[in-house]
């Protein structure tokens, strides 16, 4: 069982724009081994800070197959410093919008920069299911959701299923 839950739509924090990570401490490392294990577990490939409520600028991804090793990657302060002209479409669902899939389209390629755990600098070029991952977890930095990129009436739909369901549960 994580020691952390995954906060579910229509929480507000979902809303909310990521601060800066300025060092790389204990209680950050500590987040980032809480973040893969919620991630794991829910089970899915990324998860941002603030989808278990820590307003940092810190991602987690593991894009592997099943079948394959665990491959977990960290992201502290992402940036996409360059986006390609060609876009693709991927079925995007999110731990913080359970059971919802739509397609979204992005950019087919991007490079962000980074930190690592060690605090280094790095840059990453992704294309395919991890520059969609990478994206998605971006956009949870800033306070947008995927839902964000899909129709008005389907986001409103949507909105309104988890806002019942919310007020279903607080009664």
């Amino acid at each position: 069982m994580a020691r952390r839950d995954i906060i579910i739509l229509p929480d507000r924090r979902l809303r909310q724009k990521s601060e800066p990570v300025a060092r790389i401490t204990a209680d950050i490392r500590a987040l980032v081994e809480d973040m893969l294990e919620a991630m794991y577990d829910a089970p899915g490939i990324g998860l941002a800070a603030i989808q278990v409520g820590v307003a940092k600028r810190v991602v987690t991804i593991d894009v592997s197959k099943n079948d394959d090793e665990k491959c977990p990657q960290v992201f502290i302060n992402p940036e996409i410093v360059a986006r390609s002209a060609e876009m693709s479409v991927y079925e995007e669902g999110c731990l913080s919008i359970p059971d919802v899939h739509e397609d979204v389209e992005r950019p087919a390629a991007v490079t962000v920069s980074y930190r690592d755990l060690e605090g280094k600098t790095r840059s990453i070029e992704a294309d395919g299911l991890l520059a969609t991952c990478l994206q998605h977890e971006i956009d949870h930095l800033n306070g947008v959701l995927f839902i964000d990129h899909i129709s008005k009436l389907k986001r409103d739909r949507i909105v309104k299923k988890f806002t019942k369901a919310a007020k279903r549960a607080a009664e």
